[in-house]
């Protein structure tokens, strides 16, 4: 019986090499002991105001916020925003992954993925991320910045990811 089992960098390095990991635009220095770095892309959706949204399978999150392009964003107190990941992540359908925020952020108070973060076997796309200021500081985030890192894991069996965000953008 396989287990799931975390990738080391040589590990990683060997998948990308045989082209059943693709990572666009790929760094080989954002690639730590065990995870790859991800970076910040420029594009936030900003929450319009407080209202009440009634939460349901059809609720789309784009009608309640903006879609932003700046090379750097605020996030107050309390706030809550989404980013995505300026790297394209594709996945053979053995590989799934875990994505993490980075210690020297949290540290600050950032939350940098809240929820959701599991990367299905088999998905070719971005990573949005669910960013909140839990801190009483107002923190100022920068386009391009390693935001957060994505941890890779062998399963047992395959699996190919069909959903509602199998092409997602911000």
């Amino acid at each position: 019986m396989n287990k799931m089992v975390v990738l080391t960098k040589n590990e990683i390095l060997k998948e990308i090499k045989k082209k059943r990991i693709k990572i666009t635009p790929f760094k080989k220095e954002n690639i730590g002991p065990a995870s790859i770095d991800l970076t910040l892309s420029n594009e936030f959706r900003i929450f319009k105001g407080k209202e009440k949204i009634i939460v349901d399978e059809k609720t789309d999150y784009r009608k309640y916020s903006k879609l932003v392009k700046a090379n750097k964003i605020e996030i107050g107190p309390g706030e809550f925003i989404l980013a995505i990941t300026k790297e394209k992540i594709q996945l053979p359908e053995d590989i799934c992954g875990w994505l993490s925020g980075r210690s020297r952020f949290a540290r600050l108070g950032l939350l940098v993925h809240i929820t959701a973060a599991f990367v299905q076997p088999g998905i070719n796309n971005r990573q949005v991320l669910e960013m909140r200021n839990v801190s009483p500081n107002t923190l100022a985030v920068k386009a391009g910045i390693r935001i957060c890192q994505l941890i890779i894991e062998r399963t047992e069996g395959k699996a190919r990811y069909k959903g509602k965000f199998q092409k997602q953008e911000l």
